[in-house]
């Protein structure tokens, strides 16, 4: 199923930016919006913000599109200004879970937002997506409400919050949204949006079904309204998570299942209300993800912005490569969000967006990043049947012998891209995945010795072999070996360079003890680390049914840091004696998916 398939609109000529107002309407000739996009994020014309991405594709199929950027959400002012849309409106939170936006990993609140003009906290509500359909909702009465992103996604069935320490039931009733669409987007909202059209008129109740049979998308409904196009996944029910932890680990798994073999329908019952997650949809493909970055962003703030955006200013000149994680960490949302197949980008298209980063205004000649969840991971391919394969990673307890990926191709685009006229320099910020890089040595040493821009992003998170395997990562050898490549090719470039690891404290199975040794190791090379995070327990994920569980994926008991006191005696013993623990420095990025 192609969004081309399902809708027969013709494309929209692009507008410079999406409208936020009436006159930006009136000045393209639009009496009305088709649909309304509401997001917890500033409006920033980048592909790397989900209104931006979704907006341009929806108007590439023929839909005319608005944005409301954080708007107020004790009343309805800001949310009508453009007028009620003709289909529906979509709300999302944002870049990252509002909640994770707001407070630290001890429930503290952040000073910050870097997705906000000025990096001011306070724009966004707590329960983003709850919040923003509400006022929708008051102001448009009738009007399908569509929930997604990050947020919406990791929530959509019963699962685990960290900040009231208790299980919530899927944020579709919460909100009382009409669908969710889950993971990354493009196809089902298309087909959504053609869905909705065809309804003409339909009410709520009478178009849920219909939607139900939509790939990528959560409904609310009876069991008579689950679809018959694929074989059905009972999951524990919302009451059975609440009375036993171990429902919810069954349940994750279960679900974890269904995204990567994307071949059944999960039901969950909640009450008297069944929520149907369909399975994901077909992701874009080579060819469909080069047409989506082929459309004309700005890659700038909507102009009505007077202040900079911090998060904007961080992407502007970076470029993604592919989407997707093989690794499946199971702290992580990305293989939940993105999947675990590696879909990438052409060439010939990465060196397009490289030439349109050199015209944005203010471009010093330097790419600040290309790359993507793992640097490294670009073209890989998975030659195995995904709806038969049984791995939570491709990548641990070692490296699939099914999976491949071309490091020496990445080189080669780095290459092109250095070669293209305007850049002087181009680096790798994004993160690296060591146990993959060790596996091609020749284009390992020669990306240290080129393309680092004096510090390389690695994650070993830990050193414990218990705890590695409790996150699905490689052992700690690995790290180690990394890091006298790193140090080798360096010197042979006659260069200082920097490996910045990311660290994990009180990961569900890590002792005190565990910090300690790793303390320990750290001291020996006089490491201070800054890049640690405290474990959050995020929605939907392995890592957090473990946390409130008590135990391992297999049942087992393991010793979990649960209070704040315990979480942040575990963080401080990475520190030397008397430092203050180190401060959580990744970037928004890092935070949204770790």
């Amino acid at each position: 199923m192609t969004p081309a398939a399902l809708s027969r609109r013709q494309p929209l000529p692009q507008p410079p930016v999406l409208p936020m107002t009436r006159q930006e309407m009136d000045r393209l000739g639009w009496d009305e919006l088709d649909i309304l996009l509401v997001t917890g994020d500033a409006y920033v014309d980048h592909p790397s913000f989900g209104a931006a991405l979704l907006g341009r594709w929806l108007v590439h199929h023929g839909y005319r599109v608005g944005v409301v950027a954080q708007p107020r959400w004790d009343a309805p002012d800001d949310v009508v200004r453009m007028g009620r849309p003709r289909l529906f409106a979509g709300v999302t939170a944002g870049s990252l879970d509002s909640m994770l936006a707001h407070y630290t990993a001890f429930r503290k609140k952040r000073s910050d937002d870097a997705y906000t003009p000025g990096g001011k906290a306070g724009n966004r509500p707590n329960r983003a997506c709850i919040a923003y359909a509400n006022v929708v909702q008051r102001a448009f009465r009738g009007l399908p409400v569509i929930l997604g992103g990050i947020e919406a996604s990791l929530r959509r069935v019963a699962h685990f919050d960290f900040w009231t320490d208790s299980i919530r039931r899927s944020i579709l009733i919460d909100s009382k949204a009409t669908a969710i669409t889950y993971g990354m987007a493009e196809n089902s909202i298309v087909a959504l949006a053609s869905a909705i059209e065809n309804a003409d008129g339909m009410d709520l109740k009478t178009l849920r079904p219909l939607l139900a049979r939509i790939p990528g998308v959560v409904t609310a409904g009876a069991s008579s309204d689950v679809p018959d196009f694929a074989p059905v996944m009972e999951l524990p029910s919302h009451e059975e998570i609440q009375a036993d932890p171990q429902a919810l680990i069954r349940a994750t798994v279960m679900l974890e299942r269904q995204v990567h073999q994307n071949r059944e329908i999960a039901v969950q019952q909640s009450g008297d209300r069944l929520v149907i997650v369909t399975p994901p949809g077909p992701p874009l493909d080579t060819r469909g993800l080069d047409e989506l970055a082929g459309l004309p962003f700005t890659r700038l703030p909507h102009p009505a912005y007077s202040e900079r955006i911090p998060a904007a200013d961080m992407i502007m000149t970076s470029i993604t490569t592919h989407r997707g994680c093989a690794g499946g960490c199971s702290f992580c949302t990305l293989a939940l969000h993105q999947g675990r197949q590696i879909r990438s980008r052409s060439r010939a298209s990465l060196l397009r967006e490289a030439e349109a980063v050199t015209r944005v205004p203010g471009f010093t000649g330097s790419i600040s990043d290309v790359g993507g969840p793992s640097a490294n991971m670009w073209g890989g391919h998975c030659a195995a049947d995904q709806s038969a394969c049984q791995r939570a990673s491709c990548l641990t307890p070692k490296i699939c012998r099914h999976f491949t990926v071309g490091q020496s191709a990445f080189l080669d685009l780095l290459d092109g891209v250095a070669g293209l006229p305007g850049v002087k320099h181009v680096r790798v910020a994004s993160g690296w995945r060591m146990d993959l890089a060790l596996t091609d040595m020749a284009p390992l040493a020669r990306l240290i010795r080129t393309y680092v821009g004096g510090q390389a992003k690695v994650a070993p998170e830990n050193m414990a072999d218990h705890v590695l395997r409790l996150m699905r990562k490689p052992p700690f050898d690995t790290f180690e070996r990394f890091l006298d490549v790193f140090a080798r090719e360096s010197a042979k470039a006659g260069k200082r360079q920097y490996v910045i690891p990311y660290l994990m404290s009180a990961f569900p199975g890590c002792t005190d003890d565990d910090m300690r040794a790793l303390g320990r190791w750290l001291r020996e090379r006089g490491w201070k680390p800054e890049q640690v995070q405290c474990f959050i327990p995020l929605p939907g994920t392995a890592a957090a049914a473990m946390f409130h569980a008590g135990t391992d994926l297999a049942g087992q008991p393991i010793p979990v840091a649960r209070t704040d006191a315990q979480r942040l005696r575990q963080h401080g013993l990475l520190m030397p004696a008397g430092q203050p623990p180190a401060r959580d420095k990744r970037s928004p990025a890092r935070r949204k998916h770790s």
